[in-house]
């Protein structure tokens, strides 16, 4: 028996009255197109964008780091949203790969915005490429408990910096960027909400998709080289692709369950960008038009856990995505985990 097919990130007091009121992106200043990897590994023209699904993504330069990044896009959901970041009761930072293991990324941003003596709450939420999703979750239950009203969610990832570039067919996936959203009780009453939200882990994966180095089982002192082999991303894409889609079926089915709803209800789909091969997949089994799945892997590559608030934050800021629509967040990460939430925007 799967333990984690028959539990949920929240089941109790759902739906939770909550309201997004900003969003903001930053996306580092190099661009780099998938013909530049073509010519890099002697590939003909086109056989990157074939293999990936990404013609362009972003790389960040040695001064845009996480917190540097991730700073900007919270200044600008802040600025959207019309408030003041000493108005936000707590800073969650959801990344899959800290600037530092210590101390957490959250504090960092706190700093990095100026704020570093404020005293408001700061911290890192880890579920790899669903980190986003679980803090948007733990956010929710916080504002359900009058914990916090108003919570500024940060995800930013920097993947460049551990890519193994003999990697031909995962190096060319993925690419750098954060995104903010800022979150609120929806005292108002609008209708706003979380409806449900899921996650399924499946630990017999974990190999599949890792960075050995950067915790306690590598030790640096014990072996230089095999400490910054295991630095570089690892990942068995067949493997991976091979279990997450076995196990999609039937996470759908219990994710849209807990709200009463099917997947041909929603007025939107913003799906991890995992791959080409990936969205296609989930397209193909979510059954809804093309043109109300969000697709930005073309010009983002995979962002990790940065991928799902930025498919989120390009509908809300180019107007797409309306209040009182309904919106589905999927995605898979390493584990191998499954995610979801469904929204009332």
């Amino acid at each position: 028996m799967v333990m984690g097919a028959s539990t949920s990130m929240s089941m109790i007091g759902l739906p939770i009255p909550m309201r997004i009121v900003g969003t903001g992106e930053y996306l580092p200043s190099r661009g780099v197109e998938s013909v530049e990897l073509d010519r890099r590994w002697s590939k003909p023209e086109g056989w990157t964008f074939q293999q990936t699904g990404v013609a362009r993504r972003r790389f960040a330069a040695s001064h845009e780091t996480s917190s540097f990044m991730g700073a900007r896009a919270a200044r600008d959901a802040l600025e959207v949203a019309g408030i003041r970041f000493e108005e936000v009761d707590c800073l969650i930072s959801a990344c899959s790969v800290m600037e530092q293991p210590i101390p957490c990324l959250g504090a960092l941003l706190q700093r990095e915005m100026g704020y570093g003596n404020s005293g408001i709450p700061a911290f890192d939420i880890n579920a790899t490429c669903l980190s986003f999703l679980v803090a948007l979750d733990m956010a929710s239950l916080a504002i359900a408990t009058h914990r916090y009203r108003r919570i500024l969610i940060v995800s930013v990832e920097v993947p460049s910096c551990g890519l193994n570039w003999d990697d031909v067919l995962t190096a060319p996936l993925f690419g750098d960027g954060a995104v903010a959203v800022l979150v609120e009780s929806d005292t108002e009453q609008t209708g706003s909400a979380l409806l449900t939200a899921r996650l399924e882990a499946y630990g017999d994966g974990a190999d599949f998709c890792r960075v050995r180095a950067g915790g306690t089982r590598l030790r640096v002192k014990d072996d230089v080289r095999t400490f910054i082999d295991g630095a570089h991303f690892e990942m068995d894409g067949k493997m991976v692709y091979k279990q997450a889609a076995s196990q999609l079926p039937g996470f759908l089915r219990r994710l849209f369950a807990g709200a009463e709803m099917e997947i041909g209800d929603m007025d939107w789909l913003i799906p991890h960008q995992a791959s080409g091969k990936a969205l296609a997949h989930l397209r193909k089994a979510s059954i809804l038009p093309e043109e109300r799945v969000v697709h930005i892997l073309e010009d983002h590559g995979n962002q990790l856990s940065a991928s799902i608030p930025a498919g989120l934050h390009r509908v809300i800021a180019d107007g797409r995505l309306q209040r009182g629509q309904t919106v589905a967040l999927l995605g898979s990460g390493a584990g191998l985990s499954l995610g979801g939430s469904i929204l009332k925007y």
